[in-house]
C-alpha cells in the first residue's frame, strides 16, 4: 500500500511483527495522522482567512480614506486646502455644497464586508454645534417625530431626472447626547415644509445614539430613491441610493474617485 502508515515495512519498524495487531495499531495511528493533517489543513485556512481580513483593513482603514480624515480630524487647520465651503456649486451641477469641510468618505465607501456607504461624510473640523448646514436644492423638509439629528427633503422633480421624485437625506445634527441641532423652525413631526437652496438647517453634530462612542462632528447626505408612490425609501439600503456625483458636478463615488480631496469634474479635465 502507498500510504506510509499502512506498509508493513513500516509497522514492522515501529511495532515490531506484523500481525493483526499490528494493523490494527497502524490503521489507528493513520486515522490519528490523518485526523491532525486535516487540523493542520483547517489551521492553515482560518490564519489565511484572518491575514485576508487583516490586509483588508489595512487597505480599508490605513491606505484608504480613513487615514486623511483622521488628520483632518486631529489637525484641521494644517488641511484647509481640502476644504470645501459652504454654498460652492460646480459649473451647471444642481446641488450646492451644504456645509463647510473636507468630503472624508464618498458614495461607495466601504467600512464593513458586505456594506456599503449611502453617500457622503462632510467633516467641518470643529466642535458639534459651530458649523451651519443648508439645504443643497430646493424642496420640501420633514422631520419625523422620533429624529433627533436627522431630516429629509423632498425634490418632487429630480434635477437630472424630471420625471422622478427624489428625497435628500441628511443626519449627525445632533450633539453626542442626542440634543438636537436641527433648526427650529423644523421641530420633531414637521411635514412638509418648504426650504430654499442655500437656507440654513441646523448644526453639523457627533451624535451616533451612543455617547460613549460619538462620532466625529460631521454631515451624512445621500439622494435616497422614491418608492413611486410619494414615499422616501429605506436609506440605510445601498440600493435604495443613488450616486451623488452628478448632482454636486464632482467625483464623489469611490470607484470613481481621483486622489485626494474631491473636485468638479469639470475644472480636473477628466470627462
Amino acid at each position: 500500500m502507498q500510504d506510509l502508515f499502512l506498509s508493513s515495512q513500516f509497522c514492522k519498524k515501529v511495532f515490531g511483527a506484523y500481525n493483526n495487531r499490528t494493523k490494527q495499531n497502524c490503521r489507528l495511528k493513520n486515522r490519528i495522522m490523518k485526523l491532525v493533517k486535516k487540523r493542520i489543513w483547517i489551521i492553515i485556512a482560518i490564519a489565511l482567512i484572518v491575514l485576508a481580513v487583516l490586509l483588508w483593513l489595512a487597505w480599508t482603514y490605513l491606505n484608504g480614506r480613513n487615514g486623511p480624515v483622521w488628520q483632518f480630524i486631529l489637525d484641521p487647520e494644517a488641511h484647509q486646502d481640502w476644504v470645501t465651503p459652504a454654498g460652492y456649486q460646480c459649473q451647471d451641477a444642481p446641488f450646492s455644497m451644504p456645509t463647510d469641510g473636507f468630503i472624508g468618505y464618498l458614495y461607495g465607501d466601504v467600512f464593513q464586508i458586505g456594506k456599503r456607504h449611502q453617500g457622503i461624510d462632510i467633516f467641518a473640523g470643529t466642535e458639534s454645534g459651530v458649523t451651519p448646514v443648508y439645504a443643497p436644492y430646493d424642496g420640501y423638509l420633514t422631520r419625523e417625530e422620533s429624529w433627533k439629528s436627522t431630516i429629509i427633503i423632498r425634490v418632487p422633480q429630480d434635477p437630472l431626472q424630471p420625471d422622478r421624485q427624489i428625497w435628500i437625506y441628511m443626519t449627525h445634527l445632533a450633539d453626542r447626547y442626542g440634543n438636537s441641532l436641527i433648526d427650529e423652525l423644523f421641530p420633531p413631526g414637521a411635514k412638509e415644509i418648504p426650504v430654499k437652496q442655500g437656507q440654513i438647517l441646523g448644526y453639523q453634530g457627533d451624535y451616533s445614539g451612543n455617547p460613549d462612542r460619538p462620532v466625529g462632528v460631521h454631515l451624512h447626505l445621500s439622494i435616497v430613491k422614491d418608492d413611486g408612490a410619494g414615499n422616501y425609501l429605506n436609506e440605510l439600503v445601498f440600493s435604495n441610493t443613488l450616486d451623488p456625483s452628478p448632482y454636486f458636478g464632482m467625483y464623489l463615488n469611490a470607484k470613481t474617485a481621483l486622489k485626494g480631496p474631491p473636485r468638479c469634474i469639470r475644472d480636473t479635465g477628466v470627462d
